[in-house]
Protein backbone atom coordinates (compact mmCIF):
# COMPACT_ATOMS: atom_id res chain seq x y z
CA UNK A 1 0.00 0.00 0.00
CA UNK A 2 2.89 2.81 0.95
CA UNK A 3 4.83 2.09 -2.62
CA UNK A 4 1.59 2.26 -3.99
CA UNK A 5 1.05 5.76 -2.41
CA UNK A 6 5.17 6.53 -3.04
CA UNK A 7 4.48 5.96 -6.89
CA UNK A 8 1.81 7.66 -7.48
CA UNK A 9 2.20 11.01 -4.85
CA UNK A 10 3.37 13.27 -8.09
CA UNK A 11 0.16 12.49 -10.35
CA UNK A 12 -2.11 13.27 -6.93
CA UNK A 13 0.23 16.53 -6.34
CA UNK A 14 -0.80 17.97 -10.11
CA UNK A 15 -4.36 16.81 -9.37
CA UNK A 16 -4.55 18.97 -6.24
CA UNK A 17 -2.93 21.65 -8.03
CA UNK A 18 -5.48 21.25 -10.93
CA UNK A 19 -8.24 21.01 -8.93
CA UNK A 20 -7.75 23.82 -6.69
CA UNK A 21 -6.92 26.02 -9.85
CA UNK A 22 -10.31 25.37 -11.13
CA UNK A 23 -12.21 25.66 -8.26
CA UNK A 24 -10.39 29.33 -7.91
CA UNK A 25 -11.95 29.83 -11.33
CA UNK A 26 -8.48 29.75 -12.99
CA UNK A 27 -7.45 28.88 -16.38
CA UNK A 28 -4.91 26.04 -15.55
CA UNK A 29 -4.33 25.00 -18.92
CA UNK A 30 -3.90 27.93 -20.44
CA UNK A 31 -1.07 29.16 -17.96
CA UNK A 32 0.33 25.48 -18.20
CA UNK A 33 0.72 26.16 -21.89
CA UNK A 34 2.25 29.38 -21.23
CA UNK A 35 4.47 28.00 -18.59
CA UNK A 36 5.95 25.02 -21.19
CA UNK A 37 6.23 27.93 -23.85
CA UNK A 38 8.09 29.78 -21.75
CA UNK A 39 10.60 26.76 -20.48
CA UNK A 40 11.47 25.85 -23.59
CA UNK A 41 12.34 29.53 -24.05
CA UNK A 42 14.84 29.61 -21.30
CA UNK A 43 15.86 25.64 -22.60
CA UNK A 44 17.33 27.67 -26.12
CA UNK A 45 18.37 30.40 -24.21
CA UNK A 46 20.85 28.02 -22.00
CA UNK A 47 21.83 25.56 -24.60
CA UNK A 48 24.69 26.70 -25.52
CA UNK A 49 26.26 27.58 -22.18
CA UNK A 50 25.18 24.03 -21.42
CA UNK A 51 26.67 22.66 -24.48
CA UNK A 52 30.17 24.32 -23.85
CA UNK A 53 30.29 23.34 -20.46
CA UNK A 54 29.55 20.01 -21.23
CA UNK A 55 32.08 19.73 -24.17
CA UNK A 56 34.82 21.33 -21.76
CA UNK A 57 34.55 18.70 -18.69
CA UNK A 58 34.54 15.95 -21.31
CA UNK A 59 38.07 17.58 -23.07
CA UNK A 60 39.21 18.00 -19.55
CA UNK A 61 39.00 14.45 -18.49
CA UNK A 62 39.51 12.55 -22.08
CA UNK A 63 43.07 14.37 -22.68
CA UNK A 64 44.30 13.00 -19.56
CA UNK A 65 44.57 16.66 -17.74
CA UNK A 66 42.50 15.81 -15.19
CA UNK A 67 44.95 12.96 -13.98
CA UNK A 68 48.19 15.77 -14.28
CA UNK A 69 46.26 18.30 -12.47
CA UNK A 70 45.37 15.34 -9.92
CA UNK A 71 48.88 14.26 -9.62
CA UNK A 72 50.51 17.75 -8.92
CA UNK A 73 47.85 18.95 -6.19
CA UNK A 74 48.21 16.25 -4.68
CA UNK A 75 50.53 16.99 -1.99
CA UNK A 76 48.33 19.98 -0.90
CA UNK A 77 45.41 17.58 -0.27
CA UNK A 78 47.75 15.55 1.81
CA UNK A 79 47.64 18.44 4.27
CA UNK A 80 43.80 18.94 4.40
CA UNK A 81 43.73 14.91 4.97
CA UNK A 82 41.86 14.25 1.43
CA UNK A 83 42.56 11.01 0.39
CA UNK A 84 44.39 11.91 -3.46
CA UNK A 85 41.98 8.46 -4.41
CA UNK A 86 38.94 11.20 -4.28
CA UNK A 87 40.46 14.25 -5.98
CA UNK A 88 39.04 13.76 -9.66
CA UNK A 89 35.69 14.02 -7.47
CA UNK A 90 36.15 17.18 -6.03
CA UNK A 91 37.69 18.85 -9.23
CA UNK A 92 34.69 17.17 -11.77
CA UNK A 93 31.98 17.78 -9.08
CA UNK A 94 31.69 21.52 -9.56
CA UNK A 95 31.90 20.84 -13.24
CA UNK A 96 29.14 18.32 -14.23
CA UNK A 97 27.65 15.87 -12.00
CA UNK A 98 27.27 13.31 -14.17
CA UNK A 99 30.68 13.29 -14.82
CA UNK A 100 31.00 13.25 -10.81
CA UNK A 101 28.69 10.40 -10.63
CA UNK A 102 30.96 8.54 -12.70
CA UNK A 103 33.56 9.31 -11.18
CA UNK A 104 31.81 8.82 -7.59
CA UNK A 105 30.44 5.23 -9.26
CA UNK A 106 34.28 3.97 -10.17
CA UNK A 107 35.11 5.02 -6.38
CA UNK A 108 32.35 2.70 -4.87
CA UNK A 109 32.88 -0.10 -6.74
CA UNK A 110 37.03 -0.02 -6.16
CA UNK A 111 37.12 1.43 -2.54
CA UNK A 112 33.62 0.23 -1.18
CA UNK A 113 30.98 2.12 0.42
CA UNK A 114 32.01 1.22 3.60
CA UNK A 115 35.70 2.39 3.40
CA UNK A 116 36.83 5.69 4.76
CA UNK A 117 37.27 6.69 0.82
CA UNK A 118 33.60 5.61 0.07
CA UNK A 119 32.13 7.28 3.23
CA UNK A 120 34.32 10.63 2.41
CA UNK A 121 33.01 10.42 -1.56
CA UNK A 122 29.25 9.79 -0.22
CA UNK A 123 29.27 12.70 1.81
CA UNK A 124 31.18 15.16 -0.89
CA UNK A 125 28.22 14.17 -3.88
CA UNK A 126 25.67 15.09 -0.96
CA UNK A 127 26.82 18.24 0.13
CA UNK A 128 28.70 20.00 -3.03
CA UNK A 129 27.66 21.62 -5.66
CA UNK A 130 27.84 21.83 -9.44
CA UNK A 131 29.04 24.98 -9.29
CA UNK A 132 29.82 25.84 -13.03
CA UNK A 133 26.78 23.82 -14.43
CA UNK A 134 24.44 26.04 -11.89
CA UNK A 135 25.74 29.13 -12.79
CA UNK A 136 25.42 28.59 -16.01
CA UNK A 137 21.91 27.66 -15.89
CA UNK A 138 20.79 30.23 -13.47
CA UNK A 139 22.59 33.26 -14.61
CA UNK A 140 22.71 32.34 -18.34
CA UNK A 141 19.05 31.53 -18.40
CA UNK A 142 18.10 35.17 -17.24
CA UNK A 143 21.36 36.73 -19.46
CA UNK A 144 23.27 37.68 -16.56
CA UNK A 145 27.21 37.96 -17.66
CA UNK A 146 28.83 39.25 -14.07
CA UNK A 147 28.65 36.83 -11.91
CA UNK A 148 30.46 38.94 -9.31
CA UNK A 149 31.18 37.46 -5.74
CA UNK A 150 29.00 34.06 -6.62
CA UNK A 151 31.83 32.05 -7.67
CA UNK A 152 34.03 33.10 -4.88
CA UNK A 153 31.26 31.97 -2.35
CA UNK A 154 29.97 28.79 -4.15
CA UNK A 155 33.65 27.31 -4.29
CA UNK A 156 34.38 28.68 -0.44
CA UNK A 157 30.91 26.42 0.26
CA UNK A 158 32.27 24.00 -1.60
CA UNK A 159 35.86 23.69 -0.18
CA UNK A 160 33.91 23.91 3.23
CA UNK A 161 31.71 20.82 2.55
CA UNK A 162 35.04 18.89 1.66
CA UNK A 163 36.35 20.03 5.07
CA UNK A 164 33.06 18.86 7.05
CA UNK A 165 33.10 15.18 4.99
CA UNK A 166 36.61 14.65 5.98
CA UNK A 167 35.93 15.69 9.69
CA UNK A 168 32.64 14.10 10.14
CA UNK A 169 34.13 10.51 9.02
CA UNK A 170 37.61 10.78 11.26
CA UNK A 171 35.00 11.94 13.81
CA UNK A 172 32.52 9.38 13.79
CA UNK A 173 33.49 6.50 11.49
CA UNK A 174 37.39 5.57 12.32
CA UNK A 175 37.99 3.96 15.78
Amino acid sequence: MFSYILKSIIPIIILIIVVYGMIKGKKVYEWFVEGAKEGLGVCFRIFPYLLAMLIAVKVFRESGALNIFTKGVSPITKLIGLPSELLPLVIIKPLSGSGALGVFTEILKEYGPDSIIGLIASIIMGTTETIFYTLTVYYGSVGIKKIRHTLWAALLADFTAILASITIVRLFFIR
